[in-house]
Protein backbone atom coordinates (compact mmCIF):
# COMPACT_ATOMS: atom_id res chain seq x y z
CA UNK A 1 0.00 0.00 0.00
CA UNK A 2 1.54 3.30 -0.95
CA UNK A 3 3.03 5.46 2.00
CA UNK A 4 0.61 7.13 4.31
CA UNK A 5 0.12 11.27 2.83
CA UNK A 6 -2.19 14.09 3.96
CA UNK A 7 -5.10 12.67 2.34
CA UNK A 8 -5.73 10.05 4.72
CA UNK A 9 -6.55 12.90 7.34
CA UNK A 10 -8.89 15.66 6.22
CA UNK A 11 -6.96 19.26 6.64
CA UNK A 12 -8.61 22.40 7.96
CA UNK A 13 -11.68 23.50 6.15
CA UNK A 14 -11.45 25.36 2.70
CA UNK A 15 -11.23 28.98 2.63
CA UNK A 16 -13.88 30.60 3.61
CA UNK A 17 -13.84 32.60 0.82
CA UNK A 18 -14.31 31.38 -2.71
CA UNK A 19 -12.04 32.71 -5.37
CA UNK A 20 -13.55 34.27 -8.80
CA UNK A 21 -14.90 32.08 -10.86
CA UNK A 22 -13.13 33.12 -14.52
CA UNK A 23 -12.81 31.79 -17.79
CA UNK A 24 -10.32 29.05 -18.40
CA UNK A 25 -7.82 30.72 -21.05
CA UNK A 26 -7.36 28.27 -24.71
CA UNK A 27 -3.55 27.20 -23.96
CA UNK A 28 -1.58 26.27 -26.73
CA UNK A 29 -2.39 26.57 -30.57
CA UNK A 30 -1.97 23.02 -32.15
CA UNK A 31 -0.59 22.74 -35.75
CA UNK A 32 -3.65 21.38 -38.06
CA UNK A 33 -2.43 17.54 -39.52
CA UNK A 34 0.94 17.54 -37.08
CA UNK A 35 1.37 14.27 -36.33
CA UNK A 36 1.71 12.47 -33.20
CA UNK A 37 5.56 12.11 -32.41
CA UNK A 38 6.42 8.32 -31.90
CA UNK A 39 10.07 7.85 -30.35
CA UNK A 40 11.74 4.50 -31.42
CA UNK A 41 13.28 2.49 -28.64
CA UNK A 42 16.99 3.13 -28.33
CA UNK A 43 19.34 2.03 -25.31
CA UNK A 44 19.70 4.82 -23.12
CA UNK A 45 16.92 6.72 -24.84
CA UNK A 46 14.50 9.34 -22.85
CA UNK A 47 15.25 11.18 -19.71
CA UNK A 48 13.82 8.39 -17.23
CA UNK A 49 15.87 6.32 -15.57
CA UNK A 50 15.33 2.66 -15.97
CA UNK A 51 16.02 -0.38 -15.07
CA UNK A 52 12.54 -1.06 -13.38
CA UNK A 53 12.23 -3.17 -10.52
CA UNK A 54 8.92 -3.27 -9.63
CA UNK A 55 6.10 -5.45 -10.27
CA UNK A 56 5.39 -7.23 -13.70
CA UNK A 57 2.75 -5.45 -16.08
CA UNK A 58 -0.79 -6.81 -14.93
CA UNK A 59 -2.59 -4.20 -16.07
CA UNK A 60 -2.65 -2.21 -19.54
CA UNK A 61 -4.68 0.90 -20.79
CA UNK A 62 -5.50 0.45 -24.61
CA UNK A 63 -5.81 3.51 -26.54
CA UNK A 64 -8.11 2.50 -29.55
CA UNK A 65 -8.02 5.74 -31.55
CA UNK A 66 -6.57 9.11 -30.54
CA UNK A 67 -9.40 10.55 -32.01
CA UNK A 68 -12.30 12.51 -29.85
CA UNK A 69 -15.11 14.93 -30.27
CA UNK A 70 -13.98 16.78 -27.16
CA UNK A 71 -10.64 18.84 -26.32
CA UNK A 72 -10.12 19.36 -23.01
CA UNK A 73 -8.53 22.55 -21.91
CA UNK A 74 -6.32 20.13 -19.76
CA UNK A 75 -5.49 17.42 -22.79
CA UNK A 76 -5.56 19.40 -25.71
CA UNK A 77 -4.25 22.32 -27.16
CA UNK A 78 -7.01 22.84 -29.55
CA UNK A 79 -9.68 21.07 -31.76
CA UNK A 80 -7.04 21.46 -34.79
CA UNK A 81 -3.99 19.49 -33.14
CA UNK A 82 -3.33 16.81 -35.29
CA UNK A 83 -4.17 13.00 -35.23
CA UNK A 84 -2.13 9.91 -35.27
CA UNK A 85 -1.66 7.74 -38.62
CA UNK A 86 -1.07 4.27 -39.24
CA UNK A 87 -3.84 3.08 -36.06
CA UNK A 88 -3.95 -0.69 -35.86
CA UNK A 89 -6.75 -2.56 -37.52
CA UNK A 90 -9.17 -4.93 -35.67
CA UNK A 91 -7.29 -7.81 -36.99
CA UNK A 92 -4.13 -6.65 -35.68
CA UNK A 93 -5.44 -5.51 -32.40
CA UNK A 94 -6.78 -9.28 -31.80
CA UNK A 95 -2.97 -10.39 -32.01
CA UNK A 96 -2.27 -7.60 -29.62
CA UNK A 97 -4.90 -8.64 -27.41
CA UNK A 98 -3.44 -12.42 -27.24
CA UNK A 99 -0.04 -11.43 -26.88
CA UNK A 100 -1.13 -8.85 -23.78
CA UNK A 101 -3.30 -12.08 -22.18
CA UNK A 102 -0.75 -14.82 -22.84
CA UNK A 103 2.37 -11.96 -21.24
CA UNK A 104 0.24 -12.10 -17.94
CA UNK A 105 -1.71 -9.27 -18.15
CA UNK A 106 -5.30 -9.56 -16.58
CA UNK A 107 -6.85 -5.94 -16.36
CA UNK A 108 -7.78 -3.94 -19.24
CA UNK A 109 -8.90 -0.66 -20.12
CA UNK A 110 -10.22 0.69 -23.18
CA UNK A 111 -9.43 5.00 -23.79
CA UNK A 112 -8.81 7.21 -26.70
CA UNK A 113 -9.04 9.51 -27.41
CA UNK A 114 -12.44 8.88 -26.96
CA UNK A 115 -12.55 4.93 -27.35
CA UNK A 116 -16.04 4.94 -28.40
CA UNK A 117 -15.88 7.36 -31.53
CA UNK A 118 -13.87 3.57 -33.11
CA UNK A 119 -16.52 2.57 -35.21
CA UNK A 120 -15.62 -0.92 -34.42
CA UNK A 121 -16.05 -1.01 -30.11
CA UNK A 122 -18.40 -2.97 -29.37
CA UNK A 123 -16.55 -5.56 -31.64
CA UNK A 124 -13.06 -4.75 -30.13
CA UNK A 125 -15.22 -5.33 -26.18
CA UNK A 126 -16.59 -8.78 -27.58
CA UNK A 127 -12.92 -9.98 -28.87
CA UNK A 128 -11.44 -8.90 -24.96
CA UNK A 129 -14.37 -10.80 -23.63
CA UNK A 130 -13.74 -13.88 -25.21
CA UNK A 131 -10.39 -13.77 -24.40
CA UNK A 132 -11.03 -14.00 -20.64
CA UNK A 133 -9.17 -11.18 -19.14
CA UNK A 134 -10.55 -10.91 -15.69
CA UNK A 135 -11.18 -7.25 -15.54
CA UNK A 136 -12.46 -4.92 -18.68
CA UNK A 137 -12.99 -1.47 -17.92
CA UNK A 138 -13.34 1.57 -20.58
CA UNK A 139 -13.17 5.68 -20.03
CA UNK A 140 -15.37 7.57 -21.99
CA UNK A 141 -16.66 11.46 -21.90
CA UNK A 142 -20.15 10.21 -22.56
CA UNK A 143 -21.46 11.80 -25.29
CA UNK A 144 -22.13 8.57 -27.41
CA UNK A 145 -23.28 6.40 -24.31
CA UNK A 146 -26.69 6.74 -24.95
CA UNK A 147 -26.36 4.23 -28.04
CA UNK A 148 -23.39 2.39 -26.87
CA UNK A 149 -24.22 1.20 -23.39
CA UNK A 150 -26.16 -1.86 -23.89
CA UNK A 151 -24.29 -3.22 -26.66
CA UNK A 152 -21.39 -2.72 -25.01
CA UNK A 153 -22.78 -4.41 -21.48
CA UNK A 154 -23.91 -7.01 -23.85
CA UNK A 155 -20.49 -7.43 -25.26
CA UNK A 156 -19.19 -7.50 -22.21
CA UNK A 157 -17.53 -4.72 -20.75
CA UNK A 158 -17.88 -4.47 -17.10
CA UNK A 159 -17.01 -1.38 -15.91
CA UNK A 160 -16.95 2.33 -16.97
CA UNK A 161 -15.70 5.51 -16.17
CA UNK A 162 -16.94 8.40 -17.25
CA UNK A 163 -15.40 12.04 -17.19
CA UNK A 164 -17.27 15.06 -15.98
CA UNK A 165 -16.10 18.18 -14.99
CA UNK A 166 -18.96 20.22 -14.34
CA UNK A 167 -22.81 20.19 -14.33
CA UNK A 168 -23.36 23.30 -15.32
CA UNK A 169 -23.97 23.17 -19.13
CA UNK A 170 -21.90 26.77 -20.04
CA UNK A 171 -19.12 25.76 -18.22
CA UNK A 172 -19.12 22.22 -19.45
CA UNK A 173 -19.42 23.58 -22.98
CA UNK A 174 -16.41 25.66 -22.43
CA UNK A 175 -14.18 22.67 -20.51
CA UNK A 176 -14.70 20.74 -23.13
CA UNK A 177 -14.70 23.36 -25.94
CA UNK A 178 -17.59 22.20 -27.42
CA UNK A 179 -19.17 19.29 -25.36
CA UNK A 180 -23.43 18.94 -25.03
CA UNK A 181 -23.42 18.44 -20.90
CA UNK A 182 -27.15 16.99 -22.04
CA UNK A 183 -25.63 14.10 -24.31
CA UNK A 184 -23.06 13.15 -20.88
CA UNK A 185 -26.05 13.26 -18.72
CA UNK A 186 -28.10 10.95 -21.60
CA UNK A 187 -25.02 8.61 -21.73
CA UNK A 188 -24.94 7.94 -17.78
CA UNK A 189 -28.46 7.28 -17.46
CA UNK A 190 -28.28 4.69 -20.27
CA UNK A 191 -25.18 3.18 -18.66
CA UNK A 192 -27.09 3.14 -15.04
CA UNK A 193 -29.96 1.04 -17.05
CA UNK A 194 -27.33 -1.29 -18.62
CA UNK A 195 -26.21 -2.68 -15.55
CA UNK A 196 -22.59 -2.21 -15.15
CA UNK A 197 -20.72 -3.56 -12.15
CA UNK A 198 -19.37 -0.30 -11.40
CA UNK A 199 -19.41 3.46 -12.55
CA UNK A 200 -17.19 5.85 -11.40
CA UNK A 201 -17.36 9.32 -12.53
CA UNK A 202 -13.88 11.45 -13.28
CA UNK A 203 -13.47 15.37 -12.57
CA UNK A 204 -10.38 16.99 -13.00
CA UNK A 205 -10.58 20.19 -10.50
CA UNK A 206 -9.02 22.91 -11.28
CA UNK A 207 -9.46 25.88 -8.84
CA UNK A 208 -11.49 28.69 -9.99
CA UNK A 209 -12.79 27.27 -13.04
CA UNK A 210 -15.02 24.49 -11.34
CA UNK A 211 -13.55 23.76 -8.01
CA UNK A 212 -16.73 24.94 -6.61
CA UNK A 213 -18.74 22.29 -7.49
CA UNK A 214 -16.85 19.53 -5.27
CA UNK A 215 -19.98 19.17 -3.17
CA UNK A 216 -22.49 19.22 -5.69
CA UNK A 217 -20.85 16.72 -7.92
CA UNK A 218 -20.33 14.21 -5.33
CA UNK A 219 -23.82 14.57 -4.16
CA UNK A 220 -25.23 13.97 -7.12
CA UNK A 221 -22.85 11.22 -8.17
CA UNK A 222 -24.05 9.02 -4.74
CA UNK A 223 -27.94 9.82 -5.42
CA UNK A 224 -27.19 7.55 -8.69
CA UNK A 225 -25.47 5.13 -6.54
CA UNK A 226 -22.31 5.93 -8.41
CA UNK A 227 -18.38 6.67 -7.23
CA UNK A 228 -17.21 10.06 -7.79
CA UNK A 229 -13.32 10.55 -8.24
CA UNK A 230 -11.71 13.97 -7.79
CA UNK A 231 -8.65 14.15 -9.60
CA UNK A 232 -5.32 16.54 -9.40
CA UNK A 233 -4.55 18.49 -12.60
CA UNK A 234 -1.14 17.09 -13.18
CA UNK A 235 1.69 18.90 -15.02
CA UNK A 236 1.35 16.57 -18.21
CA UNK A 237 0.62 17.96 -21.69
CA UNK A 238 -1.54 20.97 -21.31
CA UNK A 239 -2.05 20.49 -17.91
CA UNK A 240 1.48 21.62 -17.07
CA UNK A 241 0.32 25.20 -18.19
CA UNK A 242 -2.28 25.35 -15.62
CA UNK A 243 -1.13 23.33 -12.87
CA UNK A 244 0.93 26.27 -10.95
CA UNK A 245 -2.81 28.41 -11.00
CA UNK A 246 -5.33 25.70 -10.99
CA UNK A 247 -4.10 23.29 -8.96
CA UNK A 248 -6.48 22.48 -5.98
CA UNK A 249 -4.94 19.11 -3.74
CA UNK A 250 -6.31 15.81 -3.20
CA UNK A 251 -6.63 16.61 0.88
CA UNK A 252 -8.10 20.56 -0.04
CA UNK A 253 -10.89 18.56 -1.79
CA UNK A 254 -11.46 16.37 1.09
CA UNK A 255 -11.40 19.40 3.18
CA UNK A 256 -14.43 20.93 1.29
CA UNK A 257 -16.12 17.17 1.91
CA UNK A 258 -15.15 16.52 5.21
CA UNK A 259 -19.07 17.19 6.76
CA UNK A 260 -20.06 14.16 4.08
CA UNK A 261 -17.40 11.59 4.85
CA UNK A 262 -16.09 9.67 7.79
CA UNK A 263 -12.94 10.19 9.26
CA UNK A 264 -11.39 7.58 8.46
CA UNK A 265 -8.10 6.28 6.36
CA UNK A 266 -8.55 6.96 2.61
CA UNK A 267 -7.68 3.32 1.41
CA UNK A 268 -7.12 1.88 -2.38
CA UNK A 269 -8.62 -0.95 -4.06
CA UNK A 270 -6.03 -3.45 -4.59
CA UNK A 271 -5.35 -4.21 -8.00
CA UNK A 272 -7.52 -1.37 -9.91
CA UNK A 273 -5.62 1.69 -9.78
CA UNK A 274 -3.86 4.67 -7.35
CA UNK A 275 -7.53 6.40 -6.68
CA UNK A 276 -7.53 6.19 -2.88
CA UNK A 277 -11.80 6.20 -1.06
CA UNK A 278 -12.90 7.29 2.02
CA UNK A 279 -16.49 5.61 2.79
CA UNK A 280 -19.65 8.75 2.94
CA UNK A 281 -20.52 9.48 6.35
CA UNK A 282 -24.79 8.88 5.48
CA UNK A 283 -24.20 5.69 3.79
CA UNK A 284 -20.64 3.71 4.39
CA UNK A 285 -21.63 1.78 0.94
CA UNK A 286 -21.08 5.21 -0.85
CA UNK A 287 -17.58 6.21 -1.48
CA UNK A 288 -15.47 9.33 -2.86
CA UNK A 289 -12.15 8.55 -4.23
CA UNK A 290 -9.29 11.15 -5.14
CA UNK A 291 -6.50 10.54 -7.04
CA UNK A 292 -3.22 12.55 -6.41
CA UNK A 293 -0.94 12.39 -9.69
CA UNK A 294 0.82 15.83 -8.57
CA UNK A 295 1.26 16.41 -4.95
CA UNK A 296 1.65 12.59 -4.42
CA UNK A 297 2.76 10.54 -7.18
CA UNK A 298 2.06 6.44 -6.88
CA UNK A 299 5.25 5.25 -9.52
CA UNK A 300 6.81 2.61 -7.39
CA UNK A 301 3.60 0.50 -6.83
CA UNK A 302 2.45 1.34 -10.59
CA UNK A 303 1.84 -2.14 -12.65
CA UNK A 304 0.25 -0.30 -15.83
CA UNK A 305 1.03 -0.66 -19.58
CA UNK A 306 -0.19 1.71 -22.13
CA UNK A 307 -0.34 0.64 -25.78
CA UNK A 308 -1.24 3.69 -28.29
CA UNK A 309 -3.44 3.29 -31.11
CA UNK A 310 -0.54 2.68 -33.56
CA UNK A 311 0.78 -0.18 -31.45
CA UNK A 312 3.71 1.69 -29.24
CA UNK A 313 3.88 0.11 -26.35
CA UNK A 314 4.82 2.33 -23.39
CA UNK A 315 5.87 1.68 -19.67
CA UNK A 316 5.06 5.31 -18.54
CA UNK A 317 2.54 7.94 -19.07
CA UNK A 318 5.48 10.76 -17.88
CA UNK A 319 7.55 9.99 -21.02
CA UNK A 320 7.44 9.12 -25.04
CA UNK A 321 9.37 6.34 -24.46
CA UNK A 322 7.63 3.14 -26.09
CA UNK A 323 8.40 0.33 -28.33
CA UNK A 324 6.90 0.16 -31.81
CA UNK A 325 5.49 -3.09 -31.86
CA UNK A 326 2.79 -2.35 -35.06
CA UNK A 327 4.72 -4.79 -37.58
CA UNK A 328 4.40 -7.82 -35.23
CA UNK A 329 0.84 -7.12 -34.59
CA UNK A 330 -0.46 -6.89 -38.34
CA UNK A 331 1.83 -9.58 -39.03
CA UNK A 332 -0.19 -11.85 -36.84
CA UNK A 333 2.91 -12.76 -34.40
CA UNK A 334 1.97 -12.82 -30.88
CA UNK A 335 4.81 -14.24 -29.70
CA UNK A 336 6.88 -11.57 -31.36
CA UNK A 337 4.74 -8.87 -29.35
CA UNK A 338 5.67 -10.55 -25.94
CA UNK A 339 9.01 -9.99 -26.85
CA UNK A 340 8.57 -6.52 -27.99
CA UNK A 341 6.94 -6.13 -24.49
CA UNK A 342 9.78 -6.94 -22.90
CA UNK A 343 11.94 -4.43 -23.99
CA UNK A 344 9.20 -1.88 -23.45
CA UNK A 345 9.40 -2.89 -19.47
CA UNK A 346 13.50 -2.82 -19.25
CA UNK A 347 12.08 1.08 -20.00
CA UNK A 348 10.06 1.77 -16.96
CA UNK A 349 10.95 4.63 -14.98
CA UNK A 350 12.67 3.52 -11.21
CA UNK A 351 9.39 4.23 -9.29
CA UNK A 352 11.60 4.78 -5.89
CA UNK A 353 13.21 7.80 -7.75
CA UNK A 354 10.92 8.85 -9.96
CA UNK A 355 8.29 11.29 -9.88
CA UNK A 356 6.20 10.46 -12.59
CA UNK A 357 3.94 13.35 -14.02
CA UNK A 358 5.78 16.12 -12.42
CA UNK A 359 8.91 14.85 -14.46
CA UNK A 360 9.84 17.76 -16.93
CA UNK A 361 9.29 15.21 -19.70
CA UNK A 362 5.33 14.81 -18.78
CA UNK A 363 5.13 18.57 -19.97
CA UNK A 364 5.42 17.16 -23.82
CA UNK A 365 3.72 14.50 -23.83
CA UNK A 366 0.20 13.88 -26.05
CA UNK A 367 -2.10 12.61 -22.92
CA UNK A 368 -4.51 12.20 -25.97
CA UNK A 369 -2.77 9.89 -27.91
CA UNK A 370 -1.78 7.58 -25.69
CA UNK A 371 -5.26 7.72 -23.09
CA UNK A 372 -4.96 9.39 -19.82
Amino acid sequence: MPPSTGLDSARTAAEASAPTRRSLPLVGGGEPGRRAAVIPYREGAGGAPSAHAGPAPRSVRISVTDRCDFACTYCRPSRHDGYADGRLMTSAWRTMFEALRDAGIRRVRLTGGEPLLHPEIVSIVACLASLGFEDLALTTNASQLSRLASPLRDAGLHRLNVSIDSLDPRRFREMTRGGELSRVLGGIDAAIAAGFSSIKLNTVVLRGVNDDEIERLALWAWERRMVPRFLEVMPIAEGAKLVGEHLVTAPEMRARLAEHLLQEDAVTEPGLGPARYVRARRDPSLRVGFITGTSDTFCESCDRLRVSSTGELRPCLATDDGVDASREAMAGDPAAIRRRLDEAWRLKPDGKVWKGCTEETASTVSIRAIGG
